[in-house]
């Protein structure tokens, strides 16, 4: 199998490392070699936070270059559109539409881009979902990650119920089925 390329995007205290450790669970419990990176960036202030997972036959390196992204998991929607160079041709960018103020919009010296979905929309194919009440429907608004994976989860062959063990090996219990919740949420929407 060719290797595949999932990008794990947002802003720091998003939840990028349990989503990455979640869908790195479910595809070792399926026989593939896995490859997961680091959270790279400025994940305890605030900052832009990027995770890769690559898997397949034989990954060698955890590292996605620009171009090479079958999937970019957005949880906010401005980290979407400055990781959307990584996407390969016929890739698809799946972003929540939330919205959190970098800190040069915070400070005044810059204002929040407008109609980013349309303009995201215009070169690569985007799924863009409010996954904030949707999460917050399921009884917590940390669990965006998770409403997120559950739309990425349409989008390989792995039954709902392999999903649902990955969450119950990731998640604590007293968390599991407000977490179960919010990755149904998800996958129907």
């Amino acid at each position: 199998m060719k290797t595949r390329n999932i990008m794990i995007v947002g802003v720091g205290g998003q939840g990028s490392l349990l989503a990455s450790k979640l869908l790195g669970r479910l595809l070792l419990t399926k026989g593939y070699d896995i490859k997961v990176s680091e959270v790279h960036g400025m994940s305890q202030r605030g900052g832009s936070v990027v995770t890769y997972v690559r898997f397949g036959d034989k990954v060698y390196s955890p590292i996605i270059d620009k171009g090479e992204a079958d999937y970019i998991l957005s949880f906010e929607l401005l980290e979407a559109a400055r990781w959307t160079e990584y996407l390969a041709p016929g890739g698809k960018v799946i972003t929540n539409t939330q919205t959190i103020n970098p800190m040069p919009v915070i400070i005044g010296a810059a204002q929040y881009p407008e109609n980013l979905v349309q303009k995201i929309g215009e070169t690569v194919e985007v799924i863009a979902m409010d996954a904030l009440t949707l999460a917050e429907q399921a009884g917590s608004s940390k669990a965006v990650n998770i409403v997120l994976l559950g739309q990425l989860s349409r989008h390989f062959d792995f039954t709902e119920e392999e999903w649902m063990t990955a969450i119950e090996q990731s998640v604590p219990s007293k968390f599991l089925e407000l977490n179960k919740k919010a990755f149904t949420l998800g996958r129907n929407y």
